[in-house]
């Protein structure tokens, strides 16, 4: 009872901070920034900018990706592309095909090879920035397609020199693809508007997301450089250098299109790395953020709850494991039917996510009820499936904790822009049933003896009534955790 309600509370205040980003977006959305920028028709204000590409084994993609940033409108003779290939399958050859093509056209384009994979993507960006002319670093993973005037909307914003880093909002070109792009993009939304943005206007703490944003490179040396200790480089150094007083703006207005896992096994590999690496930071920037004497005390709470998002995943697997014996205990121990008042902690938090989420849905979409019945699906789509990933997540967040060290590993691409396009034959896509997914459809059989609970509480256990109580919720969670495990054992190449 003590375990489950503790982790209740950890929800609830998590679900507070999440309402207090909601104020702050909202505000956001009314100011108009003032901020100055650089002139760019002017050749004396346009700085030199390297764009590095980190690839391993992305031969189904790699073409488009180069295509793409070779398009990029922006001064040739103040404009270099490094290819940081690190892949080791037969993708290379047409990658270096396809960049001595470039160069024929006058483009700065290099092939970057390394003899290993020391420090992975981390490792790559930091030999790269060795030899980078550039004084800005732009940096796209390979499933990404920025517009040609993305360096047009970006690199102005340098004027200030004490920005370290300009992040752009991620699009999704395959959102309607599936239910689970729809699920990823729902969540990628919120995180790129309420999130973000919340954070950013009050002047806490954000993320680089690793990919669709610009680094000064004079910010990423004096913050240590890159380092591949953590599965989230990208969060570790962003961190560093924000505690070295570098600002980070954040452009809500500027979009780059990527492409969505569209399988669960690739969507599985991108949570597990996302989720351990930010209990990895947590653990190494905790005692930094919380003793640093030079950001207020507000910033320190959003940091840490920030660093805490990836361990929302183990409370509320905790919260829904022990709910069925909660149920039994409430309905068995009158005398402990007060302390269950506890549990509306989980509706109100509950609420308050329907009620943030509505925000950035609502400004992504547009009003009107007929939105709004849609989101209400979405919602609960999104929260059942987020409940579904939460043992796979909570491994990935314990293995962080202990920092149990793992390799780097990528998330397969597809090349999916339509539902015309199949994923299948992709050949980098795991075809193995770990025992996890087992444990899950386990799961879903338990938690289906959760919704029947509500009325054997009193049909076997002799309660005074049926307790629907926690019907919503089991119901949720046989959903999220049997869509896991149905997708898991369909979804193979």
């Amino acid at each position: 009872m003590a375990i489950y309600s503790v982790s209740l509370l950890i929800i609830f205040f998590y679900a507070l901070a999440q309402l207090n980003l909601l104020i702050n977006y909202v505000r956001a959305r009314k100011k108009v920034d003032t901020d100055e920028i650089l002139d760019l028709s002017n050749p004396k204000e346009v700085p030199y900018v390297t764009i590095q590409l980190p690839l391993y084994n992305e031969m189904y993609v790699t073409e488009r990706l180069l295509n793409n940033i070779a398009e990029l409108e922006y001064p040739r003779e103040k404009l270099e592309i490094q290819v940081l290939d690190d892949s080791t399958d037969e993708s290379v050859d047409a990658t270096a095909q396809q960049i001595a093509e470039l160069q024929k056209t006058g483009l700065d384009i290099s092939h970057i090879r390394r003899e290993n994979r020391v420090g992975f993507k981390a490792g790559a960006l930091k030999e790269g920035l060795e030899i980078a002319k550039g004084d800005l670093i732009a940096i796209f993973d390979a499933d990404f397609l920025p517009q040609k005037c993305w360096l047009q909307k970006t690199i102005p914003h340098f004027k200030n020199e004490d920005i370290g880093v300009v992040q752009t909002r991620w699009g999704h070109i395959n959102r309607n693809y599936s239910l689970l792009t729809r699920i990823q993009a729902f969540a990628l939304d919120a995180h790129f508007t309420l999130e973000q943005v919340g954070r950013n206007s009050k002047g806490h703490f954000i993320n680089f997301n690793g990919t669709a944003g610009v680094w000064r490179k004079q910010c990423i040396i004096d913050a240590g450089n890159w380092e591949g200790d953590t599965l989230t480089e990208d969060l570790d150094l962003s961190y560093r250098a924000q505690l070295k007083d570098w600002k980070f703006k954040y452009l809500e207005d500027v979009e780059t299109p990527a492409e969505l896992p569209v399988v669960i096994s690739a969507a599985r590999s991108q949570q597990f790395r996302w989720n351990k690496g930010g209990a990895e930071n947590f653990q190494k920037m905790f005692k930094r953020v919380i003793t640093a004497k030079n950001i207020p005390f507000k910033t320190k709470f959003h940091g840490v709850l920030h660093l805490l998002n990836s361990t929302m995943f183990l409370n509320v697997f905790i919260v829904g494991v022990l709910s069925i014996p909660m149920l039994y205990i409430k309905n068995y121990y009158g005398h402990l039917s007060a302390y269950f008042v506890i549990m509306s902690f989980f509706v109100m938090s509950t609420i308050i996510f329907f009620i943030c989420y509505w925000f950035t849905y609502r400004n992504n979409n547009g009003k009107g009820f007929g939105n709004f019945f849609k989101y209400i699906g979405n919602f609960f789509a999104f929260f059942s499936i987020a409940m579904g990933f939460s043992l796979h997540n909570s491994i990935a967040v314990l293995e962080g904790h202990r920092r149990k060290r793992s390799e780097f590993v990528r998330t397969p691409k597809f090349n999916i822009n339509s539902l015309k396009d199949s994923w299948k034959g992709n050949k980098y896509l795991s075809k193995n049933i770990s025992a996890n997914t087992i444990i899950e459809g386990l799961l879903a059989l338990y938690f289906l003896f959760g919704l029947a609970s509500s009325m054997l509480v009193k049909v076997i256990g002799g309660a005074e009534q049926f307790d629907f109580g926690l019907f919503p919720f089991h119901l949720m969670l046989f959903v999220g955790f049997g869509f896991v495990f149905f997708k898991s054992l369909t979804s193979k190449a």
